[in-house]
C-alpha cells in the first residue's frame, strides 16, 4: 500500500512538474510576428518593462561610455552591426539603427541586453541602471531621415 501511495506521488508530481514545463515554455514565447528566420523574439512581458531613466542625461553619458567598451566591436560605433568582429558571427549582429530595432520597446531592448543571445553575451551581470543606460544609447543611433 506504501508502494502505491509513493508511486501516486511521484507521478503527480512529474505531471505538475512537465505542465510547468510546458506552460512557462509556451508562456514566455513572445507571439508578435516573427520577421525573418532566427529571428530573436523577447517574451510578451517585456513589452511592459517600463524605462526609469528615459530621457536622464548622465545615464545617456554612461550607456555610451558601456557601448563604445562592450557593444562596439560587433556593433559599430554607430551601431550598424559592422563592427570589427562582424563578419565572423552568425547570427549577424543587430543594426541598432534599424527601424526594426527602433520599433521595439525600451523593455524589449533591456530584455535582450540582459540575457543576450549567442553570440552576443548576456549583461546580467551589469546593474539595472547600466542595462538601462545602453537602453537609452541604442535609442539615440536612430538613422537620420533623408
Amino acid at each position: 500500500m506504501k508502494t502505491t501511495v509513493k508511486t501516486n506521488l511521484l507521478a503527480a508530481l512529474l505531471m505538475v512538474g512537465g505542465a510547468l514545463m510546458f506552460m512557462s515554455s509556451t508562456t514566455r514565447v513572445n507571439q508578435r510576428p516573427v520577421s525573418g528566420p532566427g529571428a530573436w523574439i523577447a517574451p510578451v512581458w517585456a513589452d511592459t518593462i517600463k524605462n526609469p531613466f528615459k530621457g536622464n542625461l548622465k545615464n545617456l553619458d554612461d550607456g555610451k561610455k558601456l557601448y563604445v567598451k562592450n557593444c562596439v566591436v560587433c556593433h559599430g560605433d554607430k551601431g550598424k552591426g559592422d563592427g570589427i568582429a562582424a563578419a565572423g558571427l552568425n547570427p549577424k549582429p543587430a543594426d541598432h539603427s534599424s527601424e526594426k530595432i527602433q520599433k521595439q520597446s525600451d523593455g524589449v531592448i533591456y530584455w535582450k541586453i540582459a540575457n543576450g543571445r549567442s553570440p552576443m553575451p548576456g549583461y546580467g551581470s551589469f546593474t539595472a541602471e547600466q542595462r538601462w543606460s545602453l537602453v537609452n544609447y541604442v535609442r539615440t543611433l536612430k538613422a537620420k531621415s533623408k
